[in-house]
């Protein structure tokens, strides 16, 4: 097996394992690293995508065993990150003609989203606590409100995923804590995977249709992070949160810093 193949295996067991252990990472590493290989940022995004959207159905399949996923509120989220996703594909396909223009774009949407990410890890504490106190108070807000600002949100998301391949995760489940506060923390972590994967599937697959795919390293990112997804999640809980995270953000936080400059 050549070096580059062994990397990427390597690559994607570690990536696994972060996500496995703590819940989050997936996107927000594994486009920076494909990036640090040499990777072009509009291939780096389209294989990240497709990626996500294979390991995040198992979680689907998992989650909806146990009775985890709002369907209804995929559904709010979904009518509106897809036709984002679409109308942003076209507009990524509008620069098709200037690949410096396209990887351009891509790079500082990158790096915008990445440091958006890393400030909801570093908060994620006090945003829960302020969607726990909202709780507690009462929280009402009108069904056809709350239904037009999951839209909304989708909106967001979906154009953030298909110009970056990252904010469907940590970014996404906080929007969703804030919005439903009343929903239990398991029935929102599993609607955001459920809405992810939809998501995922259409940015990734209208990228491969652009030609911004690597389907060989594709595979090999998926040979190392299955086994890494399983091993972390054994080791979730033993290794302290409060350590992991705050690591985890500051990380992201250089690395988006540095792409948008």
């Amino acid at each position: 097996m050549e070096v580059g193949a062994v990397a990427f295996i390597v690559a994607g067991l570690l990536v696994g394992f972060i996500v496995g252990m703590t819940g989050v990472g997936g996107g927000s590493l594994m486009t920076p690293i494909l990036l640090w290989f040499g990777v072009n940022p509009a291939a780096a995004v389209g294989t990240d995508l497709l990626y996500a959207a294979i390991t995040k159905a198992g979680g689907v399949w998992v989650h909806q065993k146990n009775r985890n996923i709002d369907w209804a509120i995929t559904g709010w989220l979904a009518l509106g990150s897809v036709p984002a996703a679409g109308l942003t594909l076209l507009f990524l396909k509008s620069l098709d003609s200037s690949p410096d223009a396209t990887n351009a774009v891509i790079k500082h949407a990158l790096g915008v989203v990445l440091v958006l990410t890393a400030l909801a890890i570093f908060f994620k504490k006090r945003l829960l606590a302020f969607a726990g106190k909202q709780a507690g108070e009462g929280y009402t807000v009108k069904p056809t409100t709350l239904n037009a600002l999951t839209v909304v949100t989708g909106v967001v998301l979906g154009v953030m995923v298909t110009l970056t391949s990252i904010g469907a995760g940590a970014l996404g489940t906080v929007a969703l804590f804030v919005l439903y506060p009343l929903l239990l923390t398991r029935r929102l972590v599993g609607t955001e995977i459920a809405h992810a994967v939809p998501l995922t599937l259409v940015a990734g697959l209208g990228h491969a249709s652009m030609g911004n795919m690597d389907w060989s390293i594709l595979a090999y990112l998926l040979m190392g992070s299955l086994p890494g997804i399983y091993f972390g999640s054994h080791l979730s809980g033993r290794v302290s949160d409060d350590l992991l995270r705050p690591c985890l953000a500051l990380m992201l936080l250089v690395i988006g810093y540095k792409l948008v400059l």
